[in-house]
């Protein structure tokens, strides 16, 4: 079965909005998805060390684009995409949290909980309480994921992802592999499914090969 990696950061609109199409991807390949949360600004810092981390274009034509652009793909989606005020959030505790729901099987869920209320009312998913209700809304104990929030194992696995990305070639979030061919960014799904349509024992036509 063809699989594919995802490295996403739960402060990250693109990522979201990679993650709402990705669903809708694997189920069209019959793909796995291989849950990678990680921290964008960490990779940042590995990236251009001693520079300033950030996350927008400094060019003021840029900015505006990026600003439409997020908007254009929000509807494109079906999404709310509001971005909070101290914009991006510590979405370590999130990345934690993610990591619990993958190994109970609620990653999806979880992710989809998380994202939606932080960029939809604006939620504060650096707040334990508050993600261990997101959590008990996906399906996962709300007790128990609240004590494994602070299992440094998980920081570490986090952490773990983010560097293995840097390794891999990667710079910034969302980044998929399908094998060791690396997409960065929402906007490359369509060559992520053909990718995946190339692997896959589905007999199915895939964009470009229209005869």
């Amino acid at each position: 079965m063809a699989s594919v990696e995802f490295y996403f950061d739960y402060s990250c609109p693109w990522s979201y909005l990679a993650f709402m199409r990705l669903s809708e991807v694997a189920k069209r390949t019959g793909a796995d998805i291989l849950w990678r949360p990680m921290l964008v600004d960490r990779l940042l810092e590995r990236v251009n060390p001693g520079q300033p981390v950030a996350r927008e274009p400094g060019d003021p034509r840029r900015l505006a684009y990026q600003a439409q652009d997020i908007e254009a793909w929000a509807d494109y989606v079906g999404v709310t995409i509001n971005r909070p005020d101290g914009w991006p959030a510590d979405s370590g505790l999130a990345a934690i949290g993610g990591l619990i729901a993958d190994q109970q099987g609620q990653v999806a869920a979880y992710s989809d909980a998380v994202f939606s209320a932080y960029f939809g009312p604006n939620r504060q998913i650096g707040d334990p309480v508050v993600l261990a209700e997101l959590a008990a809304a996906a399906g996962l104990e709300r007790d128990a994921f609240r004590q494994e929030l602070a299992n440094p194992e998980h920081a570490q696995n986090v952490a773990a992802n983010t560097d293995r990305l840097l390794k891999r070639g990667g710079f910034g979030a969302p980044t998929l592999f399908v094998d060791e061919l690396m997409f960065f960014g929402n906007d490359r799904m369509p060559l992520v499914e053909f990718a995946l349509g190339q692997r896959s024992d589905r007999k199915f036509v895939m964009p470009g090969q229209h005869g």
